[in-house]
């Protein structure tokens, strides 16, 4: 029997799936009570369910379950989202060299950089529509595509007029890639394995940054072009990930769901359309949306607060040589890229909420050695603190991706990653302005302040507000993300059987 043939079998569980998986909002007083009560009982897995789920302490099982097929989808998915990370940090990394070829202040370069962050929100609406209307796959290549055509223009300028126009474009590249990227990774992932690629997928970011220090040494630093190398080596590996990305299919979660349309249609079970199920999903959703919003506001925060100024922090107060510095901040980010792994994998097993709880709870006991440890034993406080940070992140792309509508999971999931972007986007200067009423005795006010004392006020009250809003919020750990009912009963089988 036929995959299609096997669907009429149960064609009313279809009937309307596109739009109605969830039922309307409740907002009752009694629901609402319910729902307050059940924060903390719902938040530690129950004895029962520690024990069925056992099995998924240890990785490699669920690892297993993940076809060759899918590890390469994966690998494209991580490789656009490493090499749009390494195009944001080139920047950054480079404001000084920038600052003098186009005869500007260091703040004035930063400008390109504060219109990636603002147009980010753009890229996740426009890309997260064409992928759950149209596929994952060509939307994505587009993106990489168009992301190609900006690191060649940003290899081409000549005027800081230019830079800021190439940049500006692309912050839209940029915030495109995010919700197609963790679709990809994650549609067609094994329940067993989902916090596993999650934490896997999100420090392709961090890689992305690891990447744009060694080729800044490399090429920047010692060849005749100098900054521009870095772009011109950025469009010709985009060039190649495009290629990569088209030559594989779309998801097959992607796929099942055309499938299923087009069945009922053909069975003249009437099928809405995209308006009608975006229309049905804002119904139904809507709150939700305004919390993920507002959940990736604060994990933005957590993440730039900690991250963006700690360079400064090492070289201006402590003055740390940049060579030293590079060597603290690799340190730093080899912590979140364990931690993102690490993290993602056990919310698996204990819970997305949990696990990110936790990461809050240690990340401010951790505050003290990551910014007033002043010797080599700062790079031990460096790299636990960044792990926090970066493993509650490695929960976020599965959370997320378990929350948000089945229809519009890539639409959804970029654009709250990428509106609390935006709303993060003035932490550094929150910080810097934080500075200025907190001098350092004996230096020169106008450059020189305690970063150290700002940066642990910011990020501990960042993260007491994350602890909150995660605590407040909803949780739907190994939700199916595919409308194949067969296999979400053969995943519940593998449960029931452990």
């Amino acid at each position: 029997m036929s995959d299609l043939e096997s669907l009429s079998v149960k064609e009313d569980n279809y009937k309307g799936l596109a739009v109605d998986e969830v039922k309307p909002l409740d907002l009752s007083a009694s629901s609402i009570a319910h729902y307050a009560k059940t924060r903390v009982t719902d938040l530690l897995p129950s004895k029962e369910m520690m024990k069925a789920n056992k099995h998924l302490l240890n990785p490699l099982p669920g690892l297993r379950l993940i076809p060759g097929k899918q590890w390469v989808m994966f690998l494209s998915a991580f490789l656009a989202w490493t090499w749009d990370a390494y195009d944001f940090f080139s920047v950054s990394l480079n404001a000084s060299k920038l600052a003098t070829y186009f005869d500007k202040t260091v703040k004035q370069i930063t400008w390109g950089i504060t219109l990636v962050l603002m147009l980010r929100s753009v890229g996740g609406i426009v890309f997260g529509y064409l992928g759950d209307r149209y596929g994952r796959k060509y939307p994505l290549c587009i993106n990489i595509l168009l992301m190609a055509a900006i690191q060649f223009g940003t290899y081409g300028v000549s005027t800081y007029e230019q830079f800021l126009g190439v940049r500006a474009i692309f912050g839209i590249m940029l915030g495109g890639i995010y919700g197609n990227a963790a679709a990809t990774a994650l549609d067609d992932c094994p329940s067993e394995a989902r916090g596993f690629i999650s934490g896997l997928l999100q420090q392709g970011y961090t890689f992305g940054y690891l990447l744009a220090v060694v080729f800044t040494r490399v090429l920047a630093d010692n060849v005749k072009m100098g900054w521009k190398s870095l772009y011109l080596l950025g469009g010709s590996v985009s060039l190649c990930l495009f290629a990569f990305r088209l030559s594989l299919p779309d998801t097959k979660a992607f796929v099942r769901q055309r499938e299923i349309e087009q069945y009922n249609r053909d069975c003249g079970i009437p099928q809405p359309t995209f308006k009608q199920k975006a229309i049905g999903a804002l119904k139904n959703y809507w709150a939700m949306i305004i919390y993920l919003v507002l959940l990736m506001a604060g994990f933005n925060f957590m993440s730039h607060g900690s991250q963006d100024l700690y360079p400064t922090m090492l070289t201006k107060l402590y003055n740390y040589s940049e060579d030293r510095s590079t060597v603290t901040n690799c340190v730093a980010n080899l912590g979140a890229f364990v931690g993102g792994i690490v993290v993602g994998h056990f919310s698996n097993f204990i819970g997305r909420r949990l696990s990110i709880l936790i990461c809050c709870v240690c990340g401010g006991a951790l505050l003290y050695p990551w910014a007033y440890i002043k010797g080599t034993g700062i790079n031990a406080g460096a790299f636990f603190l960044q792990f926090c940070v970066q493993g509650a992140w490695g929960v976020i792309p599965i959370h997320l991706s378990e929350l948000a509508p089945p229809d519009f999971r890539s639409f959804v999931v970029g654009v709250a990653y990428q509106l609390g972007n935006l709303a993060s986007s003035a932490s550094s200067t929150i910080e810097t302005t934080m500075g200025e009423h907190f001098p350092v005795d004996g230096h020169d006010t106008s450059e020189v302040f305690d970063y150290a004392k700002v940066m642990v006020i910011f990020v501990g009250s960042v993260f007491a507000y994350v602890f909150l809003i995660t605590l407040v919020g909803p949780e739907k750990k190994m939700a199916s993300l595919t409308h194949n009912i067969e296999e979400e009963e053969q995943e519940a089988g593998r449960e029931n059987q452990a």
